[in-house]
């Protein structure tokens, strides 16, 4: 087994052919930024800040937007756009097309099986008896920003994150961090896999025998404020919204309820509470591994949830929403007070962002406001390109696996049959192509030729990689979504994410200028001195370090 050194070494090998692409001079001890916060709020639209605003407490969000740069102007360009991708895409720097992760899973057409992105069975769970430890970052290309300290500070710096989802805390964390943590769904515990920690620490050891998760599950969730203020929502009993397991969709809900549906504390996920643990969890990480406390700096991502897997379950406008966020402003600000206290107000710069957003249900956009827009049926549409591939080429299991917008050909199969794999595939996008709802069915071959990569298709070719990505890969027109007969439906249209810098060496205002996910870690490195590794695509955004 690797362990970090021996890991911080390969990617060693692989950052240091890279050169250096920006370079400022390093900054001095007394000058340098101790402690960078990236505050990762899974699937947040960009206009919850100023639709919640009048709600909020002045040391929250208000806080970060008033006192910090907003870059208005933000996006997250991804042809799949789940948090499995794009946690580390905002973290390396670079789209799926370098760092490989398409997918929470993809096929491996030399092992013949499909792959996942995280699953590792040569680690162990720490901190728990089950497998949901069982992860590693190895199928992960690119080095993460927590990497890259790593590396140009000879490992002094520490590097660790935090979530209730396991792929946030592996992929924010990287390949060398010190810790990556998160909720096992089982135990309601904070986990870790073998991979990042050799021997559990008794910090966290204290903090599960507190028992937060049981606590919180067994309380109910009532909205913070009267729920005569909520006015920014819809109705909370809204018909259009299916709420919890298509049954409960008003406040209160009672949590032991859910749980018990559930089976496990994975509900915690769709509620406020879930964020604040992983708020406590950040600051009693912060003491306990002492970060921010030299002149070395440090890394920690945290991660929060935004209803998580309910996410389609209730419409970003519900009263639900609107209290998750309210709750999260105060938990932000409990952060931020806690960063001055023990790091110093002008030590640390705190990133907010998201590595996915959110978009409106379909039956919202076409019941209320009459919108183009429906689903569409992947399992119907690819039993139908079978059939149409029967008839055009014999019979035969001409596909060999199904991915979220993208379709895997048997390859074995068109040689064996001696047809070109290039003619097969545009077939194949030509016939799905006709599908309402899909916007464009594009060959894998178009992107190998590297056709699309300054189009409008970029978004698809950015997130194209060689020996991961499908044979068709497909989009869909914008409001339409995909709806499964087997499983629930992970689906993002929306490409606009938040993006909110505060602290030491930032500028105060906002900025219009266009920018993407990919430029936070160009940004990061260079406030704090360092030189930015050719790898990463990213622009610096040199308006937001208008303060250096």
């Amino acid at each position: 087994m690797l362990n970090k050194f021996q890991r911080l070494l390969s990617l060693l090998l692989c950052v240091v052919a890279m050169p250096v692409v920006a370079q400022q001079v390093p900054l001095n001890a007394e000058s340098q930024t101790r402690l960078v916060v990236v505050l990762n709020v899974e699937q947040m639209r960009t206009d919850y800040i100023s639709r919640f605003w009048n709600q909020f407490q002045e040391g929250g969000f208000k806080r970060l937007v008033n006192d910090g740069m907003v870059c208005e102007n933000a996006s997250m360009d991804l042809h799949i756009q789940k948090t499995v991708t794009g946690v580390p895409t905002l973290f390396t720097g670079v789209y799926p097309s370098r760092h490989g992760i398409v997918n929470d899973s993809w096929y491996d057409r030399l092992r013949q099986n499909d792959v996942d992105a995280l699953r590792d069975d040569y680690f162990m769970t720490v901190g728990s008896d089950s497998k949901e430890g069982q992860l590693s970052a190895v199928k992960l290309l690119s080095p993460t920003i927590g990497d890259v300290l790593k590396l140009s500070s000879q490992n002094q710096s520490k590097v660790f994150s935090v979530a209730l989802n396991a792929n946030s805390a592996v992929f924010s964390a990287g390949h060398s961090a010190d810790g990556a943590y998160w909720m096992d769904e089982q135990t309601g515990n904070m986990i870790s896999s073998s991979y990042f920690v050799d021997q559990f620490p008794d910090w966290v050891r204290t903090f599960n025998d507190k028992g937060f998760a049981e606590m919180y599950v067994n309380r109910d969730w009532e909205t913070l404020l009267p729920s005569t203020s909520y006015t920014e929502s819809l109705a909370d009993d809204y018909v259009l919204e299916p709420g919890y397991y298509e049954k409960w969709n008003t406040l209160p809900y009672n949590l032991s309820k859910l749980k018990s549906r559930a089976g496990s504390y994975k509900i915690l996920k769709t509620t406020p509470f879930g964020n604040t643990m992983v708020k406590d969890f950040a600051l009693a990480l912060i003491e306990a591994e002492e970060l921010g406390q030299d002149h070395t700096p440090d890394l920690l991502a945290v991660n929060f949830s935004s209803m998580d897997y309910e996410q389609g379950a209730f419409n970003p406008h519900s009263v639900e929403i609107q209290d998750l966020y309210l709750r999260l402003d105060r938990n932000i600000e409990h952060l931020l007070n806690y960063l001055d206290k023990e790091v110093g107000r002008d030590q640390y710069l705190v990133v907010l962002s998201s590595a996915c957003s959110t978009g409106y249900p379909v039956n919202y956009l076409k019941e209320e406001f009459n919108m183009p827009v429906g689903f569409v049926a992947p399992e119907r549409m690819v039993a139908l390109l079978k059939s149409y591939l029967n008839i055009s080429y014999g019979q035969g299991e001409w596909v060999e696996f199904i991915g979220d917008q993208q379709i895997y050909l048997n390859r074995d199969l068109i040689e064996k049959e001696d047809l070109e794999l290039e003619r097969v595939q545009e077939k194949a996008a030509a016939f799905i192509n006709q599908f309402e709802g899909v916007k464009l069915a594009l060959p894998a071959i178009s992107f190998e030729q590297g056709d699309y990569m300054k189009s409008q298709l970029a978004v698809i070719a950015n997130s194209f990689n060689f020996k991961r990505s499908g044979d068709i890969l497909y989009a869909l027109e914008d409001g339409w979504q995909p709806e499964y007969k087997y499983k629930r439906t992970i689906y993002n249209d929306n490409s606009r994410i938040p993006l909110v810098w505060y602290g030491k060496g930032v500028g105060k205002g906002s900025t219009l200028k266009q920018v993407e996910a990919v430029d936070m870690v160009p940004t990061i490195l260079y406030s704090l001195g360092m030189g930015i590794p050719k790898h990463c695509t990213g622009r610096i955004i040199e308006d937001v370090l208008q303060g250096n």
